[in-house]
């Protein structure tokens, strides 16, 4: 029960078709989730596994995306280590996390148990699709996730000491908890979406971060695959020797660089997803200029098609069907 296409990429099986998928291809740019909306919470849809199982399904019975996701979100981590959490329509926090009260947040059993809704959806959405897609699950990158549980004002203090105990010594084995949880529930790989980094100084990177993300890769090899936003090709370089199941990256990266650098695991990416706003026309000449620049790469063994970050709300369904189009036809030698 899995996608061809994407099993390959992950052993870097050479194949001519990429597989495809977008971080946040279940949203508000498809029908088919807004209809839903209706009738529904955010909430609701992610905490009900059958109806999460109905979102995650919409868009790989729309646009055949290879590979299904499973509709939650990053936050409900944090929710469940006691911070009041709300969508109004975006995340609101009741309270945040500070110096005096973060020994309150550290129950990693009980935010682990109140996880478990995560670990219906994934079953129920695997029961939905079909036998020839693959399913995957995530969950929040830890310096993303402690970004949200400090809140913007108080992370402009800047007490990395309480920051990085924090990521040790609460956050690391939680994610790694709620990874096992998701693995055990049928999912192939799970994925880390790290979208702040942009704000972590490359010194803490590499000498103190990219050793909780060494953790959580040998803790689970070839399970775990990695996406991040703000850092330069050079700065990943030392995650690329870790076991993850492979990487995902942004539009600002030069994925020729990363094809000849990166030995194991898929390479995702990475067509800027602002692009997918444009008029059908100006769409498939950005589009086609893509495709030409991959054709550059002699050896793309491991790609996975997809976008920079995640869909835009504003994003034409044409769009997405263009793209999938396009890349099909054109990398199908």
């Amino acid at each position: 029960m899995a996608n061809v296409l994407f099993q390959n990429a992950l052993l870097k099986k050479r194949q001519s078709t990429p597989p495809i998928w977008f971080m946040r291809q279940a949203g508000r740019y498809h029908s088919h989730y807004r209809k839903l909306k209706e009738k529904y919470t955010f909430e609701q849809l992610c905490k009900s596994p059958e109806l999460a199982a109905e979102v995650a399904k919409g868009p790989i019975d729309e646009f055949d995306f290879d590979v299904a996701i499973l509709f939650s979100d990053i936050l409900f981590v944090l929710e469940g280590l006691g911070l009041e959490l709300k969508f109004d329509p975006g995340p609101k926090f009741g309270s945040y996390i500070n110096s005096d009260n973060y020994k309150n947040y550290n129950n990693v059993d009980k935010a682990i148990e109140h996880l478990k809704f995560q670990s219906d959806a994934i079953k129920f959405t695997r029961q939905s699709i079909s036998n020839s897609k693959s399913l995957i699950g995530f969950v929040g990158g830890p310096w993303t996730l402690t970004r949200y549980a400090f809140g913007k004002d108080y992370f402009k203090n800047n007490n990395k000491n309480l920051y990085f105990d924090f990521l040790s010594l609460t956050l690391l084995p939680l994610l790694k908890q709620n990874i096992k949880l998701q693995l055990e529930a049928g999912a192939e790989i799970v994925m880390i979406f790290d979208s702040s980094l942009y704000d972590l100084e490359i010194l803490d990177f590499k000498e103190n971060y990219i050793r909780i993300l060494e953790d959580i890769s040998v803790s689970y090899p070839n399970k775990v695959g990695y996406y991040s936003r703000g850092k330069k090709e050079a700065d990943l370089l030392p995650c690329m020797q870790y076991p993850f199941a492979g990487f995902g990256f942004d539009a600002s990266i030069d994925l020729k660089y990363v094809f000849q650098n990166q030995k194991n695991g898929f390479i995702q990416g990475n067509f800027d997803e602002k692009l997918m706003l444009l008029n059908s026309d100006q769409f498939k000449q950005e589009l086609q200029k893509y495709i030409e620049f991959m054709k550059t790469i002699e050896n793309r063994d491991g790609w996975v098609c997809g976008l920079g970050h995640g869909i835009n709300k504003e994003t034409p369904e044409k769009n997405v069907h263009l793209f999938i189009e396009n890349i099909r036809k054109e990398f199908n030698l």
